[in-house]
C-alpha cells in the first residue's frame, strides 16, 4: 500500500541524506492503517518534490516523550547541536490529539529520492 504524506523542506533532506530514518506523527486513522513493507510518498512542501520510502518498522507509544527517550536525536531529526524536546511537537499536534492517538514513529528506508 501507498501512503502520502508532506514534510517540511528541513525534514525532507534530512530523510533524503539518509541521517533522518524515523519519522514521527501522530497515529490518527490515517497514520494507524501503515504496515510494515508500506511505501510513503513524502511531498516536499517547499520545493513540491517527491520521495519514496519503504517502512522498515513501526514504534508506537503513549505520547512524543516516550518517543524521544527510545529513539536517538539523530535518527529523529535533530541535528548534533540541537537539543532533542518533545515539547517541540506541539507545534504540530495538540495535546489531545496526541492523548487521544498516541504517536507513531515510522522507521523508513528511502526507496527512490
Amino acid at each position: 500500500m501507498t501512503h502520502y504524506m508532506n514534510l517540511w523542506d528541513d525534514s525532507f533532506h534530512a530523510i533524503k541524506e539518509g541521517w533522518k530514518t524515523v519519522e514521527m506523527r501522530l497515529n490518527d486513522e490515517k497514520r494507524s492503517i501503515i504496515n510494515i513493507g508500506d511505501i510513503i510518498e513524502f511531498s516536499n512542501t517547499t520545493t513540491q518534490e517527491k520521495m519514496f520510502c519503504q517502512v522498515v518498522d513501526l514504534y508506537k507509544y503513549a505520547d512524543f516523550a516516550e518517543l524521544y527517550r527510545h529513539h536517538n536525536k539523530i535518527s529523529i531529526g535533530y541535528k548534533e547541536d540541537e537539543t532533542a524536546n518533545p515539547d517541540d511537537m506541539f507545534l504540530y499536534y495538540s495535546r489531545e490529539d496526541i492523548e487521544k492517538y498516541g504517536v507513531v514513529g515510522i522507521k523508513i528506508t528511502v526507496i527512490v529520492a
